[in-house]
């Protein structure tokens, strides 16, 4: 467009030569002269104005030239001001907002069908959270699951939580398998160890009665005894050394409802927990484990996981669709988000715009708003030349009329 309207110039400066070589030859040739004497007038002025946006005409420092780029910090702050004036402020966003069903359009997209062979821009937001995910400082986000996840614990009260847990079991009458288990593993002990008891018996009894077999007799009732008890609680739910077992437990749930020592000892046993490396390594660990199952999940359409996630996704979206007070309710939250955000940092985001274009130099400033708006401006160029031609033929005729 530059060129063309270079061309234009160029071709009325050879009209209006040719026009003042003819001009005695014939009456028409004094009009062409005119036309083309002002339309080169026009074209130079324009062509002046134009560049003297952008550039010094000629490379001449003619005062009032080169504006953009010698304003370029004013024209930043002044766009800066009309984004913040015009579009960023609450009152605007409130009232932009205002009609505009946010949580209609999300429900709608989520119930709208896309086929698992359809790329990631069809298959929904998965592959996006996914690169969001995986875009993430790793290491930070785990060491913020870490710390946060410790410091969750390290405020938790374990004695209430595990006194809970004791009385449901005895509730439901879970402990009895784990009491069975207990004398089972007592009753192989007693047979691998019986040795080992009658050994020492056998130490503690003066040698006299050793001559007698007494030890052996009394290994003998010890370990029979043993035995018999152990069969007799395995074999009686009711058994009084069940009961008893049952109620320490009991005695002991209550301590640790009520009983500071008792809540001492277990809430210091969690510190001990949380404070070794083991435990911090494992809960840095969680992130990853839980990232790599996430990311799997959604980048994989096929996974079961995902169409679980989809189905409860695609449900939330109709529940949306079908529940307008609870709609209305997401949008109220939303728009008040939005103007809070643009309340507490519009004046931030306002102030990047302006810090950006400081940050420019002139060239590139220049090059950036005359690539928008350059070929429109050549156009005021090609229609000066015509204009002021046209002007100028008006002129000679007054003057003739004259």
């Amino acid at each position: 467009m530059r060129l063309a309207a270079t061309l234009l110039l160029l071709a009325m400066a050879c009209v209006f030569a040719m026009a003042t070589l003819l001009r005695a030859t014939h009456p028409a040739w004094p009009w062409v002269q005119a036309f083309a004497e002002a339309a080169m007038v026009g074209g130079l002025a324009d062509w002046f104005a134009v560049t003297a946006l952008f550039r010094h005409p000629l490379g001449l420092p003619i005062p009032h030239t080169a504006i953009i780029p010698s304003n370029k910090d004013r024209i930043g702050d002044s766009l800066a001001g009309f984004l913040k004036d015009n579009f960023l402020t609450p009152a605007v966003v409130a009232r932009r907002l205002e009609d505009f069903d946010m949580a209609g359009a999300a429900a709608r997209w989520l119930v709208a069908d896309r086929p698992a062979s359809a790329g990631p821009a069809k298959r929904g937001f998965g592959p996006l959270i996914a690169r969001i995910i995986e875009a993430l400082d790793q290491k930070a986000v785990g060491d913020l699951v870490r710390d946060a996840a410790s410091e969750k614990l390290r405020g938790l009260q374990m004695s209430p939580i595990l006194a809970s847990g004791i009385d449901a079991t005895l509730d439901k009458g879970s402990h009895e398998p784990l009491i069975d288990d207990a004398v089972n593993w007592a009753l192989r002990t007693l047979d691998d160890q019986e040795s080992t008891i009658r050994g020492m018996v056998a130490e503690r009894t003066n040698w006299l009665l050793r001559m007698v077999n007494v030890d052996n007799s009394v290994s003998s009732s010890l370990i029979a005894g043993l035995r018999r008890l152990l069969w007799e609680m395995g074999d009686d739910p009711r058994h009084p050394l069940r009961l008893r077992i049952a109620e320490s437990l009991r005695r002991y749930a209550f301590d640790l409802r009520h009983l500071p020592e008792s809540q001492t000892v277990v809430e210091g046993f969690k510190d001990d927990l949380i404070a070794n490396p083991a435990m911090a390594q494992w809960l840095s660990g969680l992130w990853d484990e839980a990232r790599t199952g996430l990311v799997k999940s959604l980048n994989s359409p096929s996974n079961a996981r995902v169409g679980r996630f989809g189905e409860a996704m695609k449900a939330l979206g109709q529940r949306l669709e079908s529940d307008a007070p609870l709609r209305a309710a997401i949008n109220l939250h939303l728009r008040r988000a939005a103007v809070g955000l643009v309340h507490d940092y519009g004046d931030q985001i306002v102030s990047l715009v302006s810090d950006t274009v400081r940050q420019w130099d002139a060239s590139t400033v220049t090059e950036k708003l005359e690539t928008a708006v350059g070929r429109d401006l050549q156009f005021i160029r090609i229609n000066g030349t015509m204009i002021g031609g046209t002007v100028g033929l008006a002129i000679h005729a007054v003057t003739v009329a004259l």
